[in-house]
């Protein structure tokens, strides 16, 4: 594979993570995926090949909840659906899950995300 773009590397990084992280029916994955105006966040079963749960800024209950100057491309967007994937999650029985950050850098608005979901009562 070819890098040549941006989005080249981070698919290849992507496929190097998904080798070693596998979701469960126990221990599903969790998958960010972030774009530049939205943010989304997946709880998936990866050995039936079902989402479990979902979350993103585009979600009509998740954008009118969002205050003033909060968007999906900002960390309060960021945080916010951070905390609704675990309520989200929590309310299907899901506490423990494994955080896959699909290829992204830990850090900016994949870890608030992260840190809202920890702090929302998720473990990973």
């Amino acid at each position: 594979m070819k890098i040549t773009t941006k989005d080249d590397r981070r698919h290849r990084i992507q496929l190097r993570q998904r080798k070693r992280i596998m979701g469960t029916k126990e221990r599903p994955r969790l998958s960010v995926f972030r774009s530049v105006s939205h943010i989304y966040a997946q709880v998936i079963d990866d050995l039936s090949g079902q989402t479990l749960v979902s979350a993103s800024s585009i979600d009509p209950k998740v954008k009118g909840s969002l205050g003033k100057g909060v968007t999906g491309g900002n960390l309060k967007g960021a945080e916010a659906i951070g905390r609704t994937i675990a309520e989200r999650s929590i309310e299907k029985g899901i506490k423990r899950v494994v955080f896959d950050r699909s290829g992204f850098l830990y850090h900016g608005r994949i870890r608030a995300v992260a840190d809202a979901a920890r702090k929302g009562g998720l473990e990973f």
